[in-house]
């Protein structure tokens, strides 16, 4: 269950990363930890790798704007990171990043049942995800793909 302070935070994340060239693409509260843990997650606007320099240069504005509308009364840590290459794929650049990768595409039908495609990614372009099962070619309509996410290669034949 999301924290009931994620949606205002992550809005205020965003208008501030507006302002250093950077998109806030998750907000996560660690509340088993003491004191409670707020971790914002943060893409380049212009696709660039997140460095260090650009995680400490939000992070003081973002804690300013955070007790400017003092939406937390309780004490809290601020962790600004870059969200790194998940398990799912969702920028062009990851999925240029991983060709030739073991995935799994979910499919949609016009149904809206759900079945999983497995294979290795070619490519991605504007109407389709391509993948290589078993020597062959399968395209799958970006409309049906659902979610690509990276697999463990599969052991033996």
């Amino acid at each position: 269950m999301p924290h009931p302070l994620a949606a205002d935070l992550e809005r205020l994340a965003q208008q501030v990363a507006i302002a250093h060239g950077l998109t806030a693409v998750g907000v996560e509260f660690l509340t088993h930890r003491i004191p409670m843990t707020v971790q914002v997650l943060v893409r380049r606007a212009d696709g660039a790798d997140v460095s260090l320099d650009d995680c400490a240069a939000f992070s003081g504005p973002l804690g300013e704007a955070i007790e400017a509308a003092q939406l937390l009364d309780a004490a809290y840590v601020l962790e600004v990171s870059s969200p790194g290459i998940g398990e799912e794929l969702q920028t062009d650049r990851e999925f240029s990043s991983f060709r030739g990768f073991p995935v799994e595409v979910i499919r949609r039908d016009a149904r809206g049942s759900e079945r999983p495609q497995e294979g290795l990614l070619l490519e991605r372009d504007a109407t389709a995800v391509q993948l290589n099962v078993r020597g062959r070619i399968v395209r799958i309509p970006r409309e049906e793909a659902v979610r690509v996410r990276l697999i463990s290669p599969r052991d033996g034949p």
